[in-house]
Parts: C-alpha cells; structure tokens; sequence
C-alpha cells in the first residue's frame, strides 16, 4: 500500500488480498490484484494525486463483480476453465473448446 493511505483502504486490500488468496490466486497475483483495485477505488474518491481516464470514468470494482470475465448466464471463459482444469490434473486439456473443458472440469468435481 501506498505511504499516507487510510486505514479504510489498508482494510480494503488485505481484504481483497485474502479472496484472491481463497480463489486460488498466488500471493504475488492476489497482491496485484488488491493493489490495483484499491487504486483504482482511490482515484475514483479523489484520494490520489493522478488518475487515469478509465480509473475515474469506468464502472466501479465493487459493481462491477466479475462482469467482464463472466458474461451473465455463460459462465466463466476457456481461459478460467483451463486454468481450473490445468488445476485438477485434467489430461488433454490443451485441444479441448469451452464446452469440453466445462464437462471436464465438472465431471472431475464430482
């Protein structure tokens, strides 16, 4: 965290660092990942000295949820299920499309 931030903030990022972490996230990803989102909550309140157009402009972190990544009802993407198969020991997983990485996965779940 940045020198002179609150402890609001401070809260925020070890919070955010600890659900990437229980996502399965490294440390070093989980970091950057709380890192870059409290940044981007302190641009958009004001809090930072530089802000970047899409920082202040761009929908929130909070409202956002994983919109970009999930689209509504068709889940996570390949790369997702690819990395949640590469996870699980799942063989073959390099020539398989969304929907075989998907049965994959769940059929290894179970």
């Amino acid at each position: 965290m940045p020198r002179g931030s609150s402890p609001k903030r401070e809260r925020q990022y070890e919070h955010i660092k600890e659900s990437a972490r229980d996502r399965g996230e490294s440390e070093s990803r989980a970091e950057e990942i709380a890192a870059r989102t409290v940044n981007k909550e302190r641009a958009r309140s004001g809090e930072s000295r530089t802000a970047s157009r899409t920082s202040t402009q761009d929908m929130s972190s909070g409202s956002r949820g994983g919109k970009r990544s999930h689209s509504g009802s068709e889940g996570p993407t390949r790369d997702q299920l690819y990395n949640e198969a590469k996870q699980r020991g799942i063989e073959g997983r390099s020539s398989m499309n969304k929907a075989q990485l998907q049965r994959a996965v769940n059929a290894k779940k179970s």
